[in-house]
């Protein structure tokens, strides 16, 4: 019996199965993450409210124990830190009919998978962004000017000036060894410590000849999460979301954003930065990020949500993926900043 013509198959019904669409989404968002993946990650979802209030005990002291003597009990120091969901992105796309008949498979393939991508990025930037708290025992702004108080060059001894023209230097093997210090002094395991490093450092950590032997390189099982080797015992990941600081030639002040020429109206605003940074005269740096997993908090409410839905007034599918959470510093002293030359 022959099969009767317009049948419907899974490819004429693909716009009405949204699940292919979720599943390629939040797999691609899962592997372009990389700072996300190195913080501590809270799961808000399902609950309602606006801001997760996270309690951070203080380390307690122990306490010589006499003969016949009561035990000495460890006060309560604790403080809360409170993470405010208000961070909210979406990504969509309208395929119209046509496009979707003639167009080849991989174009959804590309979109979704780019859909992944971008709102990784947005959850990674955010997260960079908070590297200015680390060493100044702020969870907030204190001043306009960032990337000061406690930062450090990347020679791991220069305390790093935002006056201009700025005095980042780039990393040396014993910068890294300093920075390690620095956190090992305040009682952060170097065991569980990773760093993170723009792109123009991953090429001065392959020009040393201690950073291109295999114990640093690894099997590269993990290369395509931004893994580029273990140094010290530490994790090492290249991002090219590590922010761009400009200082700016005429007032010394500093703007943080994600592209190397063009400032962002929306970063400099939130950061208190009202100074209007015209022309590309500046001097640039970018943040290395060395960082134990309790330094920052992404409290994630609703993650990666791919709807679609087929809008007959366009004669197409509309699909989008949005994601919901929030960011904040835990503890300050268990990260560090090491400004580099961009």
């Amino acid at each position: 019996m022959a099969y009767p013509t317009g049948g419907v198959t899974l490819t004429t019904a693909d716009k009405f199965i949204p699940e292919l669409w979720s599943d390629e989404t939040l797999a691609a968002y899962k592997s372009k993450l990389v700072l996300a993946n190195l913080v501590t990650k809270i799961s808000f979802k399902g609950k309602k409210g606006d801001t997760l209030h996270i309690p951070v005990p203080a380390r307690g002291s122990a306490t010589a124990k006499a003969d016949l003597t009561v035990v000495t009990l460890v006060a309560d120091t604790a403080t809360s830190v409170d993470v405010l969901i208000n961070k909210w992105f979406e990504y969509s796309k309208l395929y119209e009919d046509m496009a979707e008949m003639q167009a080849l498979s991989s174009m959804r393939q590309f979109y979704t998978q780019d859909a992944g991508y971008a709102l990784a990025k947005k959850v990674d930037q955010d997260l960079h962004l908070l590297g200015h708290y680390l060493q100044s025992g702020n969870t907030t702004p204190a001043n306009t000017n960032l990337y000061e108080t406690g930062v450090i060059g990347g020679d791991g001894s220069t305390a790093f000036s935002g006056a201009t023209p700025g005095n980042g230097t780039a990393l040396t093997d014993a910068g890294i060894r300093r920075a390690m210090q620095t956190l090992e002094d305040s009682d952060v395991d170097s065991s569980e410590l990773n760093f993170i490093i723009p792109p123009v450092e991953a090429r001065v950590l392959r020009g040393i000849p201690r950073f291109t032997e295999q114990a640093f390189v690894g099997n590269g099982d993990t290369i395509k999460t931004g893994r580029l080797g273990n140094v010290y015992g530490m994790e090492v990941f290249t991002s090219s979301n590590c922010p761009w600081i400009h200082v700016q030639g005429t007032d010394s002040l500093q703007a943080v954003n994600f592209s190397s020429t063009t400032l962002s109206a929306s970063y400099v605003d939130a950061y208190g930065i009202t100074t209007d940074f015209t022309g590309d005269t500046d001097t640039k740096y970018r943040p290395c990020l060395m960082l134990h997993k309790d330094a920052f908090a992404h409290a994630e409410q609703m993650g990666i949500r791919t709807q679609s839905q087929y809008k007959q007034e366009y004669l197409g599918t509309l699909v989008t993926a949005d994601t919901i959470y929030g960011t904040k510093t835990l503890r300050s002293y268990a990260g560090i900043a090491l400004i580099v030359p961009a």
